[in-house]
């Protein structure tokens, strides 16, 4: 195997929900490796041949049962050389219909509001991605 197909498989394309209601944002403690125990936005990668959009559609489907309209909010880049972990993500915000079903891969979900989020131990980058939404959203 060469150095770039090496590289390439390194890097990983990944999408995150961030789902708001009442000013609080849905966060999903995860039920996997890696960083289990740990809340994030729902999400996941980005299967073969699948659109963005479909993919955060499909993730937020499998994790929480809901349906989600997405609309782009910004990328994140996730390099965690401990875990030999390095993403893109996408993140998108969005309109939600349903109510809220976990699957396996998460212990449990709850409302967060940016005062109550933040001193969770969070998954990935998924701190700096709700800083900023909060920031941007709400101003604060």
């Amino acid at each position: 195997m060469g150095i770039f197909t090496e590289l390439y498989k390194m890097i990983k394309a990944t999408v995150g929900a961030i789902i708001e209601k009442d000013k609080k944002i849905l966060l999903t403690k995860r039920n996997v490796e890696p960083f289990r125990d740990c809340w994030c936005v729902p999400g996941g990668h980005i299967e073969e041949e699948e659109f963005t959009t479909e993919a955060i559609k499909r993730e937020v489907k499998e994790e929480t049962g809901l349906k989600f309209e997405p609309e782009f909010f910004g990328y994140f880049d996730e390099i965690i050389p401990e875990i030999n972990w390095q993403a893109v993500v996408l993140v998108f915000k969005g309109k939600f219909r349903g109510k809220v079903e976990i699957n396996e891969e998460v212990m449990e979900y709850a409302w967060f509001s940016k005062e109550e989020a933040k001193n969770l131990k969070f998954a990935f980058k998924n701190k700096e991605i709700i800083e900023k939404y909060f920031k941007e959203v709400f101003y604060f």
